[in-house]
């Protein structure tokens, strides 16, 4: 999974990206007049595949993983494409919000307003969208003048409906589309079709925000949002496990922010993880909701899915409450299921296969 984090300059971006990495990329003023992206990938966090790695010593303990890319600061109003070709590819957008106020650090519109900033980036990667579909539409137009084509007059269509939803100042992730036209927009790559997560970049004097979050906030369609102190978290990043418990205990919070923000664009997509265990290796992988076992069969490996016969499956519940896979045999609780089972979040498979 692919995930991009854009905003304004000066609003915490790559603050966020390094809590994230616990890195150490540049950030501030000079930093938003960078060219290349800073790129780093990201262990998922999951205590379930902690314990299960506790459980059977493997070699290896394997987390899901996220790559973030984070793009240089976006200038309203100054032209995208080159800073946003970095996140055409990604899965979702991480749009960082600044919601801090430091007189150190001015706002690139002088102001600091979250829901204005949300507003006028959306429009950027709107506008990015029109200028994408109106070279498409052109190039579609002469080709259509030479030769009939039906593909290409529904492409046509589609591009006509895309263009006016965008000019009304919607972007296109509210547009409600069918199977066809999924095929489409994963073809043209827009940018506001993509999943949006709006990440609040609070100061340390509103930390009550993250213990009490707006249980009123009405999201619009594809879209979520988590709160990240920014600073703080920045702090926190460095510290060993458990002074990080302490430390967040002390705060009154459950998770740290890069969690939070990982769990959030979970939620988004709609992902789950399932498991695999064994002496050589304990897994994490990353699915869809609702992925069959045969195609959960072929993210492990593709011969998996070519030649599968049966998943033997078992929940993560399953082992904490009896404690090992032969105790679960004992007690007939594990399953064979065939290729259409609708594989769960927490599900530990054993592939049986005939390759």
């Amino acid at each position: 999974m692919k995930a991009g984090i854009i905003g304004l300059p000066s609003v915490g971006k790559t603050t966020i990206f390094n809590v994230l990495m616990q890195g150490k990329a540049a950030a501030g003023p000079h930093a938003g007049r960078r060219l290349e992206p800073n790129v780093g990938i990201v262990k998922v966090p999951d205590a379930r595949l902690d314990f299960l790695s506790s459980k059977f010593n493997p070699e290896k303990t394997t987390h899901a993983t996220v790559e973030f890319v984070d793009v240089q600061g976006l200038v309203r109003g100054k032209g995208q494409d080159m800073a946003l070709a970095p996140v055409r590819t990604v899965d979702a957008l991480a749009h960082v919000v600044r919601a801090f106020q430091d007189e150190s650090v001015p706002h690139s519109e002088g102001s600091v307003d979250p829901d204005r900033d949300k507003r006028n980036l959306d429009y950027e990667l709107m506008l990015a969208d029109i200028a994408s579909i109106e070279k498409r539409m052109e190039r579609l137009g002469k080709d259509l003048k030479k030769v009939k084509s039906a593909p290409l007059e529904k492409e046509f269509a589609y591009l006509q409906r895309a263009k006016a939803w965008l000019e009304s100042e919607k972007p296109l992730r509210e547009m409600e589309v069918g199977e066809d036209g999924k095929k489409l927009v994963k073809g043209f790559a827009f940018l506001s079709e993509k999943p949006m997560i709006y990440v609040e970049n609070i100061g340390e004097d509103q930390l009550d925000r993250l213990r009490h979050p707006d249980a009123h906030t009405t999201l619009r369609p594809n879209t979520e949002q988590t709160i990240i102190c920014g600073k703080l978290e920045a702090e926190m990043a460095e510290l060993p496990d458990e002074e990080l418990k302490t430390f967040l205990a002390d705060y009154g919070l459950a998770q740290a922010g890069a969690e939070r923000l990982i769990r959030t664009t979970y939620r988004l997509l709609g992902l789950i993880s399932f498991f695999t265990v064994g002496e050589e290796e304990c897994r994490a992988w990353t699915i869809t909701r609702g992925t069959n076992a045969q195609n959960a069969a072929g993210v492990i490996h593709t011969d998996l899915a070519d030649h599968f016969i049966r998943a033997e499956v078992c929940h993560y519940e399953d082992i904490t409450r009896h404690g090992s896979m032969q105790a679960l045999k004992e007690k007939g609780l594990l399953r064979l299921e065939g290729k259409e089972y609708p594989v769960k979040d927490g599900d530990i498979l054993t592939i049986r296969h005939s390759g």
